[in-house]
Formats: C-alpha cells, sequence, structure tokens
C-alpha cells in the first residue's frame, strides 16, 4: 500500500493555534472534527481562512482537517490561514513569492495589550484633576 503524502504546519494568530493538515484530495475541510460550514457561522471568517486556497487556485486539490483552539473566530481564521499558508509552501514552494506578497506567511504578532494597574485600560487613564 503506497502511503500518500499530509504535509502538516502550526499557525498561529492573537491566542489562536491552528494545527493544519493537507493532503491531496478532493477540497474536503475539517473543523475541529467538524465541516466548514458548520463551524465557522460567519462568512467573513470562512473567506480569510480560505483566501491562500483562493489566491493559489487550490481549492479543489487539497483536503484540509484542522485542529484550532483558543481566541475567537477573527483570530481562529487568521491561524487556521497562516497554517494552510505554511502547509502549502512545503507542498509547493514555488507558491512563496506570489503568498508573500499577499502577506500571508508572516504571522500577524498583534495582540491585545494588558491594562496597568491604576488605569482605566492598557491605555486610557483616569481624568486628572487639579481640585
Amino acid at each position: 500500500m503506497a502511503e500518500q503524502n499530509v504535509y502538516y504546519a502550526t499557525g498561529k494568530r492573537k491566542t489562536s493555534i491552528a494545527r493544519t493538515w493537507l493532503e491531496p484530495g478532493t477540497g474536503k475541510i475539517t473543523v475541529n472534527d467538524r465541516p466548514l460550514d458548520d463551524y465557522f457561522k460567519v462568512g467573513t471568517a470562512k473567506i480569510i481562512m480560505l483566501q491562500p486556497l483562493s489566491l493559489t487556485n487550490t481549492q479543489e486539490a487539497y483536503d484540509i482537517k484542522v485542529r484550532v483552539l483558543g481566541g475567537g473566530i477573527t483570530g481562529q481564521a487568521g491561524a487556521i490561514r497562516h497554517g494552510i499558508t505554511k502547509a502549502l509552501l512545503q507542498v509547493e514552494p514555488d507558491l512563496r513569492q506570489v503568498l508573500k506578497k499577499a502577506g500571508f506567511i508572516t504571522r500577524d504578532a498583534r495582540v491585545k495589550e494588558r491594562k496597568k494597574y491604576g488605569q482605566k485600560g492598557a491605555r486610557a487613564r483616569y481624568q486628572f484633576s487639579k481640585r
């Protein structure tokens, strides 16, 4: 029995981590053992995570299995996009220039800044009263 090629990559965004497996197939996508449409109810999240596939015209070429945890919908979608991009680079290194130009290879490292003690928020201050 011939062993199929399965490509693995980890994607991250905010506090979300997505473990992504790519294998040649028909375009079936499962997220946390659920179909894509069942997991992501919001259309924009689906669009975000499928951007690398649509950019490289490989929507129907690979079956994708994702385990994602932490964060919210947007963070998880961004983490999955990052994971799919890294896995696609393992399959076809020639796609690097296209994906790099779109900005999908670099991890989006923006995270919420922590609230400081003695303040209202991360940057918001209590109003100063002279009298």
